[in-house]
């Protein structure tokens, strides 16, 4: 009988053990690179770090970038998104490209960034950028930039300007224009 209690006992931890992995491999996974992206109805949201989305500042191509930095909890983001979204829309054929770079915190991902460009019917390109050493990385987007959102790079192979602020649409058009003439 002596013997038999270990066993027994070893059979109920390992049963226990078996349990808690099932348990935290239900559990949501939060992406640590690329490799994970988030779906939306009508896209596919990837998720960086800086390092990984850097590249997509800095593309010499004949293309011009519009690069919002916004957020679902940012009022002022939220209310100049569809200025972002009409943009797209009118110079999607003239090799304007508009992304869209949430800076939520990883963990309201799916519970509010994928609800939101669903429900906003968001077509311009969303991506999630969560990186805690923003100290390094804000400096590389802008010498300019304190940090704070929304903010918007625009630039081509030949010119790039930043701006710490929110966007009407004429006022964003007006911007654009001088990168396209």
């Amino acid at each position: 009988m002596h013997r038999f209690i270990p066993f027994l006992l070893l059979i109920v931890v390992s049963s226990c053990k078996e349990k808690k992995e099932e348990i935290s491999s239900s559990a949501p996974q939060i992406p640590e690179s690329t490799t994970t992206v988030f779906k939306s109805a009508s896209q596919t949201i990837p998720f960086y770090t800086y390092d990984e989305f850097e590249e997509q500042l800095h593309k010499k191509d004949d293309k011009t970038y519009i690069v919002n930095f916004w957020a679902t909890w940012c009022k002022p983001c939220v209310k100049e998104l569809p200025a972002f979204e009409k943009l797209n829309a009118n110079y999607n054929d003239k090799s304007v490209e508009v992304i869209l770079v949430s800076m939520d915190f990883k963990q309201h991902i799916e519970t509010k960034v994928v609800p939101f460009v669903d429900a906003n019917k968001i077509k311009s390109e969303v991506v999630v950028l969560d990186d805690a050493k923003s100290h390094k990385w804000i400096p590389k987007v802008s010498e300019e930039w304190s940090g704070a959102i929304p903010a918007t790079v625009i630039y081509n192979k030949d010119t790039r300007k930043f701006y710490e602020r929110s966007f009407t649409y004429e006022e964003l058009e007006t911007e654009v224009q001088q990168f396209l003439n």
